[in-house]
């Protein structure tokens, strides 16, 4: 543990203005004093981080093209134990820590769920003290800044570093790495063994950024490792002679400085066109490459046997994005280590493992052949040769024609990257049990068939010391206070809640925690956006990435619906409503920015209407991020999580806000099956198609939104609101949207849902006017909410995964 006092903390704080900024306390912005106040930490820690690195573990290296961390000030100070002393020593300094926690940036490093599970998983490798390392780009502007004009989205730069940098990370310019891009690959033979010649090639440099990663009270601090794009200074000695000729004219050294720079620009550039396309595929083998080779050179510097690599070093890759780490790992094995193709082959399987984290088709990665040739050579050769020796030992199963087709690496022109991902990896999880049953049954049977010892289950979680203990502060201290400290540390503590599920002082505390965070969230609001809002409403909350399949359509026309319903009849019997949403659409995705156009127009209409005296307010949070959920969802009475069943592989979301005491309004869909186990038909809303339901409805038809249409009144008349004009100021939206519906057979079953999803809100209504069997629901789950620890999730992929078999010196953890 580290400890620091308050004297020694004010000493060292003083003196660091001084030695950064040349001024004193008085005149520094919160910028400035946020800096200084990180720099004084990472001082402090920066010992135990040194060491940290020199672990004789068997080390995890975890690869993601995003990482959403939210802020780390708080989690910082919580993980370090050090608020005794740093609190009250900026207090007698004149400064409020708060303060300084909100002037901190959200770095920009994700978009969604992909992310946020990646830096729940460093914090839970550290906080169990695992050698656990994330490698991922440094994104200069992440995916965007969404504003929200006259109803629009409209993305604009997310300049994150704009005070200069990020105040957590370090800069290891003696660790850059040179990636190789394009050329020519010529393999030679000398003496019966390859040599492989790369000439030509550009060479562009990975400028490594180390962030802290800190485990919660205990000795371990791992590294998220992320890389920029730079150009090769030629005083960096590693230029070679077979690199191409970039000393040109004045336009080749911009061109190539753009070529270089743009790779870590921004993350999910726009894939409508070739040059977004090729610019994702350019991000994913930067930074697989610049991470591959730098585990190898780390491996290399401690003098280990090549041929025992799996045995010291587990590769983890988040979905189809870091794929090129199997066939990179490969080219390094056979060119530079001189292995033959079975040992590299044996030690590539072994040491790398892979998490599928879709049943969508259509979003499993696929890259065009001549694309892959031309930007990436050798990879290519080797993608190629995994192929050939693929389809000979799926022929040696005589398996028919039909089902090698399927499993093909390479067909139609195309590099099938999950294909490849399973192939080369020794084992292939799921992220929760519906999820993976479809994987088996369905989406990936025929690998399942052939290799049905490689498939698991791994079941998401969250990092709760982010979402509990540091977002809802009064509402840890409250299961402290009645269960003791041991929680923090094992979430399956929290079952000994249950025994104070009849308690009524303790459910009216629970209720009380949650009005005040209601009150806080609608201050924001109030604010933000000028609205006013009825911290005694129920606060219905649907909060994630905009797409079809979540369907936040189905929420916007069952409040149109309702919005009806107060028309005909203002006395309709209803609790106060405020439906709140934050999302943002992928910038070339029309149809997800025609829906947020809709929400935001139908709020217009409903929050200005004084027929209906406040009953319904609709509210859409801009700029949806990791900050903002941390207000938003110690507030929530509802987690709306109503997306198709089946698309939705597990879905974070829902457990935080579980964890924070929200009812769940869901389908059976992704990990929303698991919390209905943990918690029971009683303390769950569900509603909705089932997963055959919806299976069957794919592979045989039958399902026409236009016959609903037709024979159902209420739903023709949302339907219609889109394109009559009820709803102002977007027809061509409106339009679009009605398309998807109708013209397209709607294929996300909105309509075949709608009547049972209004059903599950009108239970909703009348349970919630019970307030102690509300406040009964909300605790219980809480109780159940410890098995969707991050920390449980980790402790799988440890036991059964990633060190499986291996002697890792008793360090690791107490499964």
């Amino acid at each position: 543990m580290i400890t620091i006092s308050k004297k020694k903390f004010k000493q060292c704080f003083e003196a660091k203005i001084y030695s950064i900024y040349a001024q004193s306390i008085k005149d520094a912005t919160n910028e400035q004093l946020l800096n200084v106040l990180c720099s004084v930490i990472k001082d402090v820690l920066s010992k135990r981080w040194v060491d940290n690195k020199l672990s004789s573990q068997k080390e995890v290296y975890y690869f993601s093209v995003e990482f959403l961390l939210g802020r780390q000030l708080k989690s910082n100070i919580l993980n370090l134990d050090i608020e005794e002393s740093i609190r009250p020593g900026l207090e007698e300094l004149g400064i409020d820590l708060d303060d300084l926690i909100e002037a901190e940036a959200d770095p920009a490093l994700g978009n969604g769920g992909l992310g946020r599970l990646a830096a729940c998983f460093l914090d839970s490798m550290s906080s169990l003290n695992i050698s656990g390392h994330g490698y991922g780009i440094r994104y200069k502007y992440g995916l965007f800044e969404q504003k929200i004009l006259n109803g629009y989205q409209v993305e604009v730069p997310d300049n994150w570093l704009t005070q200069g940098g990020y105040v957590w990370e370090t800069v290891r310019p003696n660790k850059a790495i040179v990636v190789k891009f394009e050329g020519n690959v010529q393999l030679i033979d000398e003496n019966g063994k390859f040599k492989t010649i790369h000439k030509d090639y550009i060479p562009v440099m990975a400028m490594p950024y180390d962030i802290p990663i800190i485990g919660y009270r205990n000795s371990c601090i791992n590294t998220l490792r992320l890389f920029k794009s730079e150009i090769l200074s030629r005083d960096f000695g590693l230029v070679t002679s077979n690199a191409k000729n970039l000393s040109g004219s004045y336009e080749d050294a911009l061109m190539y400085k753009y070529y270089a720079e743009e790779i870590s620009q921004v993350l999910y550039p726009n894939d409508s066109n070739y040059a977004g396309i090729l610019l994702r595929l350019k991000q994913e083998y930067f930074f697989v490459s610049a991470g591959i080779q730098d585990i190898i050179r780390k491996y290399r510097k401690n003098k280990l046997n090549i041929a025992n690599l799996p045995e010291k070093i587990a590769i983890h890759i988040n979905d189809t994005h870091p794929t090129l780490c199997i066939p990179e790992l490969m080219r390094i094995l056979l060119d530079e280590e001189g292995l033959s193709w079975d040992e590299a082959w044996n030690i590539t399987k072994n040491t790398v493992s892979y998490t599928n984290h879709t049943i969508m088709t259509e979003a499993m990665e696929k890259w065009p052949i001549g694309m892959m040739k031309k930007l990436l050579p050798r990879i290519y050769m080797i993608i190629e040769e995994i192929n050939r020796r693929h389809i000979n030992d799926l022929k040696a199963n005589a398996y028919d024609e039909y089902k090698i087709e399927r499993m093909r690496i390479i067909s139609n022109n195309e590099i099938r990257m999950a294909n490849l991902s399973i192939v080369g990896s020794h084992s292939v999880n799921g992220v929760a049990k519906l999820h993976t049953e479809i994987l088996k049954r369905e989406v990936l049977k025929d690998f399942y068939e052939d290799e049905p010892e490689k498939f698991n289950n791994k079941t998401n979680g969250i990092a709760h010391r982010r979402w509990l203990i540091s977002a809802n502060q009064n509402l840890s201290n409250l299961i402290t206070e009645l269960i003791g400290e041991e929680w923090k540390s094992d979430t399956f503590k929290l079952l000994d809640l249950g025994k104070y599920e009849q308690d009524k002082d303790v459910l009216e505390k629970v209720g009380e925690i949650k009005y005040n965070n209601k009150k806080k969230l609608a201050k924001y609001i109030k604010e933000m956006q000028n609205i006013d809002i009825d911290p005694n409403s129920i606060f219905d909350v649907q909060i994630k990435r905009l797409h079809a399949y979540k369907r936040q359509l189905l929420n916007a026309l069952h409040i149109l619906n309702l919005y009806h319903e107060l028309l005909e009849n203002p006395n309709f019997d209803m609790v106060p409503r405020t439906f709140i949403f934050g999302a943002k659409a992928a910038p070339g995705y029309y149809l997800a920015k025609c829906i947020i156009k809709f929400i935001n127009c139908l709020a217009d209409k409903i929050n200005n209407d004084p027929r209906i005296e406040g009953k319904i307010k609709v509210v859409f949070l801009e700029n949806y991020g990791v900050s903002l959920a941390e207000l938003i969802i110690p507030a929530a009475d509802v987690s709306e999580q109503i997306s198709t069943t089946t698309k939705e592989a597990s879905g974070t979301g829902n457990m935080k806000l579980m964890m924070n005491g929200a009812i769940t309004l869901g389908t059976l869909d992704g990990a929303n099956v698991e919390i209905y186990d943990q918690v029971g038909k009683e303390n769950i809303i569900i509603f909705g198609l089932t997963a055959s339901q919806v299976l069957n409805y794919n592979k045989y038809g039958g399902y026409s939104a236009l016959d609903l249409y037709n024979s159902d009144k209420k739903i023709k008349r949302v339907v219609d609101d889109l394109i009559n004009g009820f709803i102002p100021n977007m027809d061509k939206e409106g339009r679009e949207i009605y398309n998807a519906l109708i013209t397209y057979n709607d294929e996300y079953f909105v309509l075949r849902d709608i009547q049972n999803y209004e059903e599950a809100q009108r239970k909703i209504n009348r349970l919630y006017k019970n307030r102690d069997e509300w406040n009964r629901m909300a605790l219980m789950n809480i109780a159940n909410s410890g098995m969707f620890s991050s920390d449980r999730t980790i402790e799988e992929y440890g036991k059964y995964i990633w060190f499986k078999g291996c002697d890792i010196n008793g360090k690791y953890i107490k499964l």
